[in-house]
């Protein structure tokens, strides 16, 4: 037996072969598969989907035993969303098996289950390059094959697609059949139970399939999660259903009508009486749950679902991790992974630097163990968002509200309208879907919201749907918001320490990933609202950064110094109220101001300094560094960084081009 220990818990997994090549694999069974199929995988059989119905069905478990495995080798090498992925490989099978793709639509939501269905659908022999530069994205994306039918990155999007697919085609004439694949998580997202409503109330031949894992990232929480649960654990629903199946099966003979009815009455309780009755209200025929790792019950349950009409909903249970048991073992840890050792499950290389969202969750810590009025809330993203430790010493203060962003952020500015001091701790990415409570519920009644933007910037492999590059362009018009970036982590824990203490809504974004190394100052102290940091004082040349392009800046103008120009650099610090009298002393000293930004260049920190200089009727020469008008790929944040000209090197060639 292979034995984890997880704290106090020993969790003891069924005796797997290790060997470099085949990670966890059962012993080997009698029968010789390999003879059977001529000594070839059944992958190596498999380009598109229709390959898929040259196979039995019996010889589909044996395809997704070599699926896991190559996700596995794969994405030890690339990193990638793991465990997710592994959960949904019977499902995949399945699903291409008996439906006509692509002409059959299959709409995945959130890339995060969809790593064998890009496996099925051309994309195996290059799947190497999953999330690389140049490679194929980690979500689908229609661009790349047409069977990816939409594209998704953030969650809850796949029935409401899903929807407007199925519309379109019956104005087209297209009788093909739409099947939307949703989690358990992104279901109590309200985008999701709105296109819910709307499925239920067209009556079209839609079939939702309902992939619960009970998870989204961190473990589901709220109303949806609890009635899940409750549909897959009753045990008096399951024991009843057993006796009546027992019942069926050993009734005499009789005619083929009335055990037909017999099933009938079966399926309305199934659907009427115990589980699914909310779905059933909706106006969906409910089936399940079935278990989601069993391929040919999924087979025969779809092949069914394909003959229906009206929206129907199929209840599918599977396990985040399925079949690697570190990943069984820590779902969460696993979700989304950089490159590893896939036999002892650790990362391939450890990183030497506290991270901002561990200083980020640290600091409120601490903030919290002072001033009780201060409550922190994510949209379940608890360990994301390094709320962890918060959510363990201080849970009656702690609120995962799941994947609900305008609910999290109008559930804050309901406690900050009595007089507490809500942290909302979010993705830039994730608050964009909340930009309409922002602005109206936290701004416009000016209530004192902290929110704090974790990846803000370029966030990475994962690509233009979690680059956080909009944020300083759709917070910085919002009236009665206070918005700053931290140079580094210590400036991130006196910037949080600050926003608790004033009576506004207020932002601060900080990057994805390791801090700078600073030292942290033991203690927490105001910053000055509205006031940049110079740094190093010239008269030639003044370069602003702002958040993760302030040390880059000071780097450039170190370096232009040394070589006779002499450069200012400034920390901007905020980018709203922006520093009116910095930025004017600095343009009636220097003959050329050169803003830097992770943030797209449109309505950004380089427009505050521009709409300032013209406030002030300052006509110095001024030229913005930042990301351009187009959607960024996937790739390494330093990569990323050097192209797009916020590193070191880029900033003095920028520079030295419009200064000599």
């Amino acid at each position: 037996m292979l034995e984890l220990q997880d704290k106090a818990k020993t969790v003891r997994l069924p005796s797997f072969k290790l060997t470099p090549n085949s990670i966890f694999e059962p012993q080997p069974k009698k029968r010789d598969d390999q003879a059977e199929t001529g000594g070839k995988s059944l992958l190596d059989q498999i380009r598109i989907p229709c390959d898929l119905k040259q196979l039995r069905i019996s010889q589909l478990p044996k395809l997704a035993a070599e699926i896991r495995q190559f996700i596995i080798d794969t994405v030890s090498k690339t990193g990638g969303h793991l465990a997710s992925n592994l959960g949904t490989i019977e499902l995949a099978i399945a699903l291409h098996y008996v439906f006509d793709t692509p002409g059959d639509k299959i709409i995945w939501d959130v890339g995060h289950q969809a790593y064998t269905h890009k496996i099925l659908t051309a994309r195996k022999d290059q799947f190497d390059t999953l999330r690389q530069i140049g490679g194929i994205s980690g979500f689908p994306k229609p661009a790349e094959s047409n069977y990816d039918v939409f594209g998704t990155g953030h969650s809850s999007t796949s029935i409401s697609a899903a929807c407007g697919v199925l519309e379109a085609g019956r104005i087209k004439g297209n009788r093909n059949r739409v099947a939307a694949v949703i989690g358990d998580g992104s279901l109590m997202s309200g985008m999701a139970l709105e296109g819910l409503n709307n499925a239920g109330a067209l009556q079209k031949d839609l079939i939702i399939i309902l992939n619960d894992n009970q998870m989204s990232i961190s473990p589901n929480v709220g109303a949806m999660s609890s009635y899940l649960d409750s549909i897959t654990s009753g045990r008096n629903y399951h024991h009843f259903r057993k006796e009546l199946r027992l019942i069926l099966d050993n009734l005499p003979a009789m005619s083929g009508s009335v055990r037909s009815r017999l099933k009938r009455s079966e399926e309305t309780f199934n659907s009427l009486f115990v589980p699914g009755r909310i779905f059933a209200e909706l106006g969906f025929r409910y089936f399940g749950p079935f278990a989601g790792h069993r391929i040919e019950l999924l087979v025969k349950h779809l092949q069914k679902a394909k003959k229906l009409s009206g929206p129907a909903v199929f209840h599918v249970v599977t396990k985040k991790g399925k079949g690697y048991p570190y990943a069984e073992l820590k779902p969460t840890l696993f979700h989304g992974v950089e490159p590893f050792d896939p036999l002892s499950g650790k990362p391939a290389k450890k990183g030497s630097m506290t991270s901002y969202t561990a200083v980020f969750g640290n600091t409120l810590t601490r903030i919290a163990e002072r001033d009780s009025r201060v409550v922190a809330i994510t949209a379940g993203m608890s360990i994301g968002t390094g709320l962890d430790s918060f959510s363990r010493k201080f849970p009656g203060r702690f609120y995962d509200v799941g994947i609900a962003e305008q609910h999290a952020v109008t559930f804050a500015a309901g406690m900050a309208a009595e007089e507490l001091r809500p942290v909302v701790a979010i993705y830039s990415t994730f608050l964009q879907r909340a930009y309409d409570q922002v602005l109206h519920d936290v701004c416009l009644q000016n209530l004192p919201v902290v929110f704090m933007l974790d990846r803000a910037g370029l966030v990475g492999e994962d690509g233009p749907t979690h680059h956080g590059l909009f944020d300083l362009s759709y917070l910085r018009s919002m009236p009665n918001l206070i918005f700053m970036a931290p140079k580094d982590e210590n400036e991130l824990q006196h910037m949080l320490f600050t926003a608790i203490r004033l009576s506004r809504p207020v932002a601060i974004r900080y990057p994805r990933g390791s801090g700078t190394g600073v030292p942290l100052d033991r203690q927490l102290r105001d910053l000055p609202v509205g006031k940049a940091e110079m740094l190093q004082h010239g008269k030639d040349v003044a370069i602003l950064g702002i958040g993760s392009t302030v040390y880059p800046v000071l780097e450039a103008a170190a370096q232009l110094a040394s070589e006779g120009l002499s450069c200012s650099a400034v920390n901007g610090r905020f980018i709203k109220p922006i520093d009116d009298e910095t930025i004017r002393q600095m343009a009636q000293q220097c003959r050329l101001i050169v803003t830097v930004e992770e943030n797209v260049l449109q309505g950004g920190f380089g427009s505050a300094v521009l709409e300032s200089l013209q406030q002030s009727r300052q006509n110095t020469r001024t030229h913005c560094i930042g990301i351009p008008d187009a959607f960024i790929e996937h790739g390494p944040q330093k990569f990323l960084r050097k192209k797009y000209g916020l590193n070191r090197k880029k900033i003095v060639r920028i520079v030295k081009q419009l200064f000599l």
